[in-house]
């Protein structure tokens, strides 16, 4: 048998996507099994050894919530070594690919929103081209750290970010981070209040990053510029990430409660891989498709609309003329709809698709 062909196992229940997969692992010259869920997977994986298997996160399409392709995944760590897994999934969150990367033994996670069948080649060329069973540098070790840059590798599209900073050094640390594979973004740099606001009204940016004291020379020891250039992405519908010197508590509460940012980075303690693992979450969630936007109703919209303002359930109570335990159940009903479980990630989704703010009442 030393003419016998790899195999390749593809672990889905879509026939659209078994279909797609199947071709691409022929044409690089494996063999192609196939398994619709951990069940089926177990017995095909007792019956041969297999050199790359490409493994979905929900093996049910009825339940976003199904996370069956980490079962499959222990169990091809367990039952055959040899074999290097890709988890390919449409709901998987930046946390659970952490889980699958570093827990689970995958080699790298990718995104069907995003998938593109040159770089799906290129990279089943990459494994092919290891030892069997072997995994990249980095990976199996803090999670969230070394991993992070592994998360949708090669598979973003190339975004409008609009980087914020008047530090030359800092500006060229985070310019790297967010141009550098795998995010690939298209960065406008700037260094003032002024200058990012003419660009935030001329231009569409999928995400801000922004620094809280800016260059200004008529307060340079008080200086919050940082806040207008959010308050103007806000009212642009931009999710914004802060990274700052500036980190006392007001500073942070601040950020979160007035302008609905994404997340809050301190220069003191500045983690690059976190950085950019943050980075592609907020880009992905920022490209969330109107569907699930769709599937709330008008109240639910009102309410999701003036979380994307920054307002506390007590101001949209008041907003809307409702009680704070109503705005409680408006909310657990939006985070289940959205897929998420904090209000930062209902807002980014928000963003992503156009929430305008609602009427007055």
């Amino acid at each position: 048998m030393a003419n016998a062909r790899l195999r390749a196992l593809i672990v889905e229940d879509s026939r659209a996507w078994q279909e797609i997969l199947a071709e691409i692992l022929s044409d690089v010259g494996l063999d192609v099994d196939l398994a619709t869920d951990s069940v089926s997977a177990a017995v095909v994986l007792q019956a041969a050894p297999h050199r790359v298997a490409i493994v979905d996160l929900s093996l049910d399409e009825g339940t976003r919530q199904n996370e069956e392709g980490l079962a499959v995944l222990q169990a091809i760590r367990r039952q055959d070594p040899g074999c290097t897994p890709v988890l390919l999934t449409g709901y998987a969150t930046v946390e659970v690919a952490v889980k699958a990367l570093t827990e689970y033994g995958a080699f790298t996670c990718l995104r069907k929103e995003t998938f593109r069948r040159a770089e799906f080649r290129e990279l089943l060329h990459r494994i092919l081209a290891l030892a069997p069973g072997a995994r990249p540098v980095g990976t199996g070790a803090e999670p969230g750290a070394a991993n992070a840059a592994l998360l949708f590798p090669a598979t973003l599209p190339e975004l409008a970010v609009l980087l914020v900073e008047d530090d030359p050094g800092w500006r060229g640390i985070l310019l790297e981070l967010l141009t550098d594979a795998p995010l690939r973004n298209r960065v406008r740099p700037c260094a003032s209040y002024g200058e990012a606001l003419g660009y935030v009204r001329r231009e569409k940016y999928a995400l801000a990053v922004v620094d809280l004291s800016l260059a200004n020379s008529t307060a340079p020891s008080a200086n919050r510029d940082g806040y207008q250039v959010l308050r103007h992405a806000q009212a642009a519908l931009v999710p914004a990430i802060i990274v700052s010197g500036l980190a006392t508590p007001s500073d942070i509460e601040t950020a979160y409660a007035q302008y609905g940012i994404f997340a809050y980075f301190e220069k003191q303690a500045f983690d690059r891989a976190a950085f950019r693992g943050v980075v592609a979450e907020a880009l992905a969630s920022s490209q969330a498709p109107d569907g699930e936007v769709a599937r709330l109703t008008p109240r639910e919209r009102d309410v999701l609309a003036l979380l994307v303002q920054g307002l506390t359930n007590k101001g949209i109570a008041n907003a809307l003329v409702i009680s704070t335990n109503t705005v409680k159940r408006y909310l657990k009903s939006i985070f289940e709809k959205l897929d998420v479980d904090s209000r930062s990630g209902a807002v980014a989704k928000a963003l992503g698709v156009g929430i305008k703010t609602p009427p007055a009442r």
